[in-house]
């Protein structure tokens, strides 16, 4: 009987397509040996429901687990399985299961589909509370400090824990703590990409009050959705954007999309169409309807003929488009994007240089990220109330998209490299690879449950630690 691996995602697409990729990368290298099951915390949708088929259909040691509305009862769940899982791996938001996992002695793990920055500055928020509340220390100063990432600033911090007086910031102090108890965290990334925050978290950086070291960090990434036919049921709008994409020349169009949640105002969106038409770039912009508003049309939302104006050069989509086939077609040279994590990993797998325009969650501190350390995207200026004009856009993508710019081909240079770097990171000996399979170098020690699983390898990886069994 293979051994059993039990994945729990947080609501909503952008948590469970991380999840599955996870699954899929587990079982790909280990199919003969593992099963996968992803509880599901909520009724999929219609599309959610066709993506899930298409999973199970090429890759059937993944199954899917609906729990009920009453049964947000891992415990029961958990207990139900014929033999009792290896691991239990949850989503961040989801950390109030792990306390049920372990009461069944079965090892847990977080998954991050966040950059590691992200997982080192949960790690460390309790010490910034403890000595910016408890001893008096500057705020501003501490976030200027945090082990392995650039110095950030109060509106650098995710919306949740950026108010210091708010039950969800309580409830953050709450996780994190927590997290630093876990068996190990898995991240969407790799050692290429995040050197300085992977080995803050590796040394234990993190957390300097703890005589216990961190837990096991695992990057496996870059993780991205590999699902083919999973567009959402009866919309054509993705291949009606493939096929346009298919008759321009090699990088030569700027794609704006800004994920699931990414809407703004009709002044917003008039100003991104006025920079679009004067950049003179070719362009295939993504576009939700307002934010408090009505399903409304194109012609609608934009200024007055500007789809006329621009249809030689440029395509707006309603909603959706396939963005993995988008951004791996040759003709797309530069990404302008809300940069959630699973659309860095996306550029970052084709080598897709961005422009940044955070809009909500953590997307500030993967702006400072992506934009500082990595160096693979330009940012842009916001007004106050986090207005873009249609003269700072303009300037921007045209800075991305002209070969002759300094900045622009700096980007694009490390952008390649960021590639380069992905792709060899899940090759056979990368880092990721070694991560998922690894070696061990010492077998004289025992592995040990609990938390003490700390140090007793000196390589360890991700599914002998999960198995207990030799890969």
């Amino acid at each position: 009987m293979k051994e059993s691996i039990v994945l729990y995602p947080a609501m909503g697409r952008g948590h469970l397509v991380p999840m599955v990729e996870l699954a899929k990368f587990i079982t790909t290298h280990h199919n003969a040996t593992i099963s996968v099951t992803l509880l599901l915390p909520s009724p999929p949708n219609r599309s959610t429901l066709h993506y899930i088929s298409t999973v199970t259909a090429a890759a059937p040691s993944i199954t899917f687990h609906q729990l009920s509305h009453s049964n947000h009862n891992i415990l029961g769940t958990l207990q139900s399985f014929p033999t009792k899982p290896k691991a239990f791996i949850f989503d961040f938001f989801n950390h109030s299961a792990a306390a049920t996992a372990a009461s069944l002695n079965i090892p847990t793990f977080y998954y991050f589909p966040n950059a590691a920055s992200c997982v080192a500055l949960f790690l460390y928020l309790p010490t910034i509370h403890q000595n910016s509340i408890k001893y008096g220390y500057s705020y501003v100063d501490m976030l200027r400090s945090i082990p392995g990432l650039p110095p950030l600033s109060p509106e650098d911090m995710p919306a949740p824990i950026s108010d210091r007086r708010s039950q969800s910031y309580e409830s953050f102090i709450t996780m994190s703590l927590h997290m630093r108890n876990t068996n190990g965290i898995i991240i969407n990334t790799f050692e290429n990409l995040e050197p300085k925050a992977i080995m803050a978290l590796k040394n234990s950086a993190c957390v300097p009050e703890s005589s216990e070291t961190s837990p096991l960090v695992f990057c496996v990434g870059p993780l991205i959705s590999t699902t083919k036919g999973s567009d959402p049921v009866g919309d054509d709008g993705g291949r009606e954007c493939l096929s346009w994409l298919n008759s321009q020349p090699s990088r030569s169009v700027v794609f704006l999309s800004f994920g699931s949640y990414g809407r703004f105002s009709k002044v917003q969106m008039r100003e991104i169409a006025v920079a679009l038409e004067r950049c003179g770039k070719r362009f295939l912009w993504v576009v939700r309807d307002p934010m408090g508003s009505e399903v409304v049309n194109l012609e609608a939302l934009l200024p007055k003929g500007f789809l006329e104006r621009t249809k030689e050069k440029g395509m707006v989509i309603k909603n959706w488009v396939p963005q993995v086939e988008v951004l791996s077609h040759d003709s797309v040279g530069g990404f302008v994007t809300h940069c959630g994590w699973n659309s860095v990993m996306e550029a970052v797998t084709f080598g897709v240089p961005m422009v940044a325009w955070p809009l909500y969650a953590e997307q500030n501190l993967n702006k400072v990220v992506i934009v500082e350390e990595m160096k693979v995207a330009l940012p842009l200026k916001e007004d106050e109330g986090g207005f873009v004009r249609a003269s700072e856009l303009e300037e921007r993508v045209i800075e991305l998209m002209k070969s002759e710019t300094r900045r622009g081909k700096e980007v694009r240079e490390r952008m390649l490299a960021a590639r380069n770097g992905g792709a060899a990171a899940l090759a056979g000996g990368g880092s990721s690879r070694v991560a998922l399979d690894g070696y061990r170098l010492r077998d004289d020690e025992d592995i040990r449950l609990g938390s003490a699983w700390h140090n007793c390898w000196t390589n360890v990886h991700l599914l002998e630690l999960l198995l207990m069994i030799p890969v």
